[in-house]
């Protein structure tokens, strides 16, 4: 996830290096089944928090485990200052998928979108083609995305379907070989096996006055079925609740 990429904050924000507490008093989220497991988690202001963030939130998430093995995750932002200021965010999921082949990969759902190349200087394209395939680095930001995305794994017959709500951007990257070697944390031949797909707010931040909250959901799943022109099986597929 990615809170805040302005200023002098990191790239990734500070919410995924701070540590997180069970959040006891959640407040309504939407209705969760009694056959799905989940758990809320909140993180606040405390004294290790950068000083270029000088202000006061509430950040909570449920995460939420469904029996077919499908993962929910509903982020909710809200503005506590005291001072009367608002401040202004951008937000990402990062989710990394286990692939067979990189080179065998596709995603539907992106064609003829355009997107922020963050390898030119976040230059803004049109994407061409009827589907996005990959034979180099990528790293970029789809705008104005629709609220399902389909990673085709053709080699292990897997659909990953991301779907999302109050996101409208998406993000797609993997660094090939030679950046992968540069990467302590992933393997020389690793990039070969993994893609970050992630729901995302980028392009158009997010602005909070004192008191408003912000949400925004994630869903995933898997199917063993293919991806045709934009539609799942419908008894397969699974729906944001």
């Amino acid at each position: 996830m990615q809170f805040g990429m302005h200023g002098s904050l990191e790239q990734h924000g500070f919410a995924r290096n701070t540590v997180w507490t069970i959040d006891k008093d959640p407040p309504p989220f939407p209705t969760v089944s009694s056959n799905k497991a989940f758990i809320d988690l909140m993180l606040k202001p405390s004294e290790d928090d950068p000083k270029s963030w000088p202000h006061r939130f509430e950040f909570r998430i449920r995460i939420a485990l469904g029996p077919g093995g499908d993962l929910m995750l509903t982020s909710r932002i809200r503005n506590t200052n005291t001072d009367g200021k608002p401040f202004t965010f951008t937000f990402a999921y990062n989710n990394y998928f286990y692939l067979t082949d990189i080179s065998e990969v596709r995603i539907e759902g992106l064609e003829t979108l355009d997107y922020l190349d963050n390898l030119k200087d976040r230059d803004r394209v049109t994407e061409q083609g009827d589907a996005i395939t990959f034979e180099s680095e990528v790293d970029k930001v789809y705008l104005k995305t629709p609220t399902k995305i389909a990673i085709l794994d053709h080699e292990r017959k897997r659909t990953y379907v991301l779907r999302k709500d109050g996101l409208p951007d998406a993000v797609v990257w993997n660094p090939w070989d030679k950046r992968a070697k540069a990467i302590v944390d992933l393997g020389d031949e690793e990039y070969k096996h993994m893609l970050m797909v992630g729901a995302a707010c980028v392009e158009k931040p997010i602005t909070l006055k004192p008191g408003e909250e912000w949400k925004g959901r994630q869903e995933l799943s898997a199917v063993p079925s293919s991806y045709c022109s934009g539609q799942l099986d419908p008894h397969k597929a699974l729906r944001l609740g």
